[in-house]
């Protein structure tokens, strides 16, 4: 009697696809916010602040 042999299937393993950048922080999760000061709010500077489009991780929802 002969023995069957059957060669394994190859897994079909595709990689997750990588969601997009976030488009107002490009991707690095800050963005600059316009610093107020005074009694006018005139302003005087940015600063670095989280993204709250992606809340920091910097992938597009």
């Amino acid at each position: 009697m002969a023995r069957k042999t059957t060669t394994p299937r190859p897994a079909n393993k595709t990689a997750p696809a990588k969601p997009p950048p976030c488009e107002p922080c490009k991707g690095s999760g800050q963005v600059a916010v316009t610093v107020r000061v005074g009694r006018k709010h005139r302003p005087v500077g940015q600063q670095d602040g989280i993204c709250l489009t992606c809340f920091g991780t910097g992938e597009a929802t």
